[in-house]
């Protein structure tokens, strides 16, 4: 039994395509959505452009309370994306219980997040929307596949339809 569903995104251009997939199991098995966006750890060149114009003590604050703002303005962002998407079909957002945006290594942050939640089913899309055609499966969904205790229902991206690689 599908109680519980967690849709993982990179909010890129065939994300709409996979939340589709999640909403419709969701309606299905009338189970509850949670979605997670994981976000690339800042990296060294960003790290240490900030080093350069902030002293240390307003560094330290950044670190401490300006991630959780940011992180919670983008979940904010990603529901009112949701809303408008949607249109007509509002009640389908009261199918989302939570949206969540994390920071670290993406497959890592879902699966921890799914764990958390002990959810029952996990949908991705198979690759990012920038993915090159010959690699089969993109890193996140591969890991994910690998890795993930629950079921995954793995979504193919449009763009790679109709091109008879097999």
């Amino acid at each position: 039994m599908i109680r519980s569903i967690l849709y993982a995104t990179d909010l890129g251009l065939y994300a709409s395509y996979v939340l589709q997939h999640a909403l419709a199991m969701s309606r299905s098995f009338k189970a509850d959505l949670y979605v997670v966006h994981a976000v690339e750890p800042m990296g060294l060149f960003a790290e240490s452009v900030l080093q350069t114009y902030l002293d240390e003590e307003t560094l330290g604050e950044l670190r401490r309370n300006g991630l959780s703002t940011v992180m919670a303005s983008i979940e904010q962002r990603v529901l009112e994306g949701f809303r408008d998407e949607l249109g007509d079909a509002q009640q389908d957002l009261e199918l989302i219980r939570a949206v969540r945006v994390l920071q670290g290594d993406p497959p890592a942050m879902i699966l921890e997040e799914a764990q958390k939640l002990g959810v029952d089913l996990l949908v991705v899309g198979s690759h990012s929307h920038g993915a090159d055609l010959a690699v089969p499966l993109g890193r996140t969904a591969a890991r994910i596949v690998q890795l993930s205790e629950a079921p995954v229902y793995l979504v193919p991206m449009l763009q790679h339809r109709g091109h008879g690689d097999l």
